[in-house]
C-alpha cells in the first residue's frame, strides 16, 4: 500500500519534534496540537489513526512528570477512537478507560470547561456501550448532568441543548419493565421540554430544531391513554422544527423531520373529535411527505433511510386503498 501524504507528513513532523531544541513539555504540546489537527479535520480514517498514534506518542513522553498533558493526550486519544468510522466495541472500551483515567487528573488540574467537555464525551461512550452491557446508561446520564453544572444555557447554549438531547435519548434507551415504560418516556419528554424553555428559535435555530424534532419523536411513541393528543403535540413540535429545517439549506434534517411528521399523520384522525371518520386527508399528506423524503434521501445516497421510507410508503398506499380514498396523482 502506498503511504499517504499524511503518513509521511506525520513521520517528518515527529522527526522534527524529536530533533527540536524545545523542552520535553513543548514537544508533548506540539504532538498534541498536531494530533488535534488530524482529529478535527480528518479526510480519511487513516488521519484518525495517525491522530491516535500521535496522542499515544505524547502520552508516552509524559511519564509521571506531566500529569495534565498526559490526561489531555488520553482524552484526545479517547475522542479520536470514538470518531473512527464503525468503531467496534473494543475501541470504545479503550476510549472509556482513557476517560476514566484522565478525569480525576483533569478535575484537579484543568479548567471546569475542559472537565465538562470530557464528561460530555465520556457520557457518549457510556451511552454507546450500554446496549452491549459494557456500561450503565445511568452512568451516562450522570456524566451529562455533571457537564451541565458548567454548560449552562446562559453561557453555553449549544452544549446545553446537546446535553439535554443526549439525556433524553439515554432515557429512551434505558431498559425498564414494561409497566414502567411510561416513566422513562416521560423523563425523555421532560428533558426536551426543560431544554426548550431556554433554547429558542431566534438565537439558537439549529439546536431548537433538533430538540423539537426529537421531542416530536418522543411524544409520538409515548405509551399513553391519549395517543391522539400526543400525536397532535408531536406534529406541533415537527412544525416548529420545520421553521428552521428546509429542503435547500438542511436537506437531510428536513427529510428526517417530514418523514417523522408523516409517521404521526398516518396515525392521526382528520378530525380528532370524530375518529370514526378516519384520516383520508392525513394519509394523502403523509404520502406526499414520504415521497419528498424518499427523493432527498436517495439524492444524498442515504440508502438505509430511503429504504425505511419505501416501506412506510407501501403501508400508507395500502391504508389509502382500504380507506376508499381516491388516489390523487
Amino acid at each position: 500500500m502506498t503511504p499517504s501524504i499524511t503518513d509521511s507528513a506525520v513521520k517528518a513532523a515527529v522527526a522534527a519534534i524529536t530533533s527540536e531544541s524545545a523542552t520535553t513539555a513543548e514537544k508533548i504540546e506540539m504532538l498534541i496540537e498536531m494530533a488535534q489537527g488530524f482529529q478535527k479535520k480528518p479526510k480519511t480514517a487513516q488521519d484518525l489513526r495517525n491522530a491516535v498514534s500521535l496522542y499515544y506518542r505524547a502520552y508516552e513522553m509524559c511519564g509521571e512528570e506531566y500529569p495534565l498533558l498526559k490526561a489531555r493526550a488520553q482524552v484526545g486519544m479517547a475522542g479520536t477512537l470514538q470518531a473512527i468510522p464503525d468503531a467496534g466495541m473494543e475501541l470504545l472500551v479503550q476510549a472509556k478507560t482513557g476517560y476514566e483515567e484522565a478525569l480525576p487528573i483533569l478535575q484537579k488540574l484543568a479548567s471546569a470547561e475542559e472537565v465538562a467537555e470530557t464528561q460530555m464525551n465520556f457520557g457518549l461512550v457510556l451511552q454507546a456501550l450500554a446496549p452491549h452491557n459494557l456500561a450503565r446508561i445511568s452512568d451516562s446520564i450522570q456524566a451529562y448532568h455533571e457537564a451541565l453544572r458548567v454548560f449552562t444555557w446562559q453561557d453555553y447554549p449549544q452544549e446545553y441543548a446537546i446535553l439535554y438531547n443526549n439525556i433524553a435519548i439515554a432515557y429512551l434507551s434505558m431498559p425498564m419493565a414494561s409497566e414502567r415504560e411510561y416513566l422513562r418516556q416521560g423523563l425523555a419528554v421532560q428533558s426536551f421540554e426543560v431544554a426548550l424553555k431556554h433554547i429558542n428559535l431566534i438565537e439558537h435555530p439549529r439546536e431548537y430544531a433538533m430538540l423539537q424534532n426529537n421531542l416530536g419523536n418522543a411524544l409520538q411513541y409515548l405509551v399513553s391513554s391519549h395517543p391522539v393528543d400526543n400525536n397532535i403535540r408531536a406534529i406541533a413540535a415537527y412544525n416548529e422544527a420545520l421553521k428552521v429545517r428546509n429542503a435547500r439549506d438542511t436537506p437531510l434534517e428536513y427529510a428526517n423531520t417530514i418523514s417523522n411528521k408523516a409517521n404521526a399523520l398516518f396515525n392521526l384522525p382528520d378530525e380528532p373529535e370524530k375518529p370514526e371518520l378516519g384520516n383520508p386527508k392525513n394519509l394523502l399528506q403523509a404520502r406526499e411527505y414520504y415521497q419528498e423524503a424518499w427523493s432527498i434521501f436517495t439524492q444524498h445516497q442515504q440508502l438505509d433511510q430511503a429504504d425505511v421510507v419505501v416501506q412506510a410508503l407501501k403501508d400508507v398506499e395500502a391504508e389509502i386503498r382500504t380507506g376508499g380514498v381516491v388516489s390523487r396523482e
